[in-house]
């Protein structure tokens, strides 16, 4: 009996640890290779609406040789001004692979449309063929660890078509959990408080 209720605190204990670790943040990634070549892209994809993004598809309208795709064969391009990213629910972070040709400026912003931070791209040019010298395509730009992202803007030139995006990924919030070290020191606690427990019992049933 006795040691059936210790085996079922134990595996309890151990249940507990499991339920308690840290849940992790998975990126999300749009790589944009469900759409056609010039389709507007706007609210076609969960928790995101684009603004001024526009397909380009390799061997059709992309010049994939100075701007080749991240991968698949599909790319989003700046149509018409600076593109925006908003987020119908926050993110923790967002980022995506650029081939320019001029000088890009992201910002970020909260959900009330205030600068979080900027950030712009190590060359003026990193186009694969003509790009600046010590470039090369699809440069990583983006954030994390600013709090909550509302909206994300790529800018380049004021009236659009010099820039290609792919692979744009974010990760939505989570709610927060304890630290792995905490979650072992309380699941270990717990496990020390029920062994004490049962020892008492054990004492009060043999005196």
């Amino acid at each position: 009996m006795q040691r059936t209720t210790l085996t079922f605190l134990l595996r309890a204990s151990v249940l507990l640890l499991l339920v308690a670790l840290p849940q992790r943040s998975f990126g999300l990634t749009i790589d944009f290779d469900a759409l056609a070549d010039l389709d507007a892209v706007t609210n076609q994809f969960p928790d995101i609406l684009f603004s001024n993004a526009t397909i380009l598809t390799a061997g059709i309208s992309l010049n994939e040789f100075e701007f080749p795709p991240k991968s698949g064969s599909n790319v989003v391009f700046d149509d018409g001004g600076p593109m925006t990213l908003s987020f119908l629910t926050p993110v923790l972070g967002v980022s995506g692979f650029f081939t320019y040709l001029s000088p890009l400026t992201l910002s970020a912003f909260d959900s009330g449309g205030n600068l979080l931070a900027s950030l712009s791209s190590a060359f003026a040019n990193n186009m694969a063929l003509s790009g600046d010298g010590g470039s090369s395509p699809n440069e990583l730009l983006g954030f994390s660890g600013l709090g909550p992202i509302g909206s994300l803007t790529i800018a380049g030139d004021a009236s659009g078509g010099s820039f290609v995006a792919d692979n744009i990924t974010f990760t939505p919030a989570t709610t927060a959990v304890p630290e792995p070290g905490t979650v072992m020191l309380v699941g270990s606690g717990l496990l020390a408080l029920l062994g004490r427990r049962l020892l008492q019992r054990r004492s009060a049933i043999h005196s």
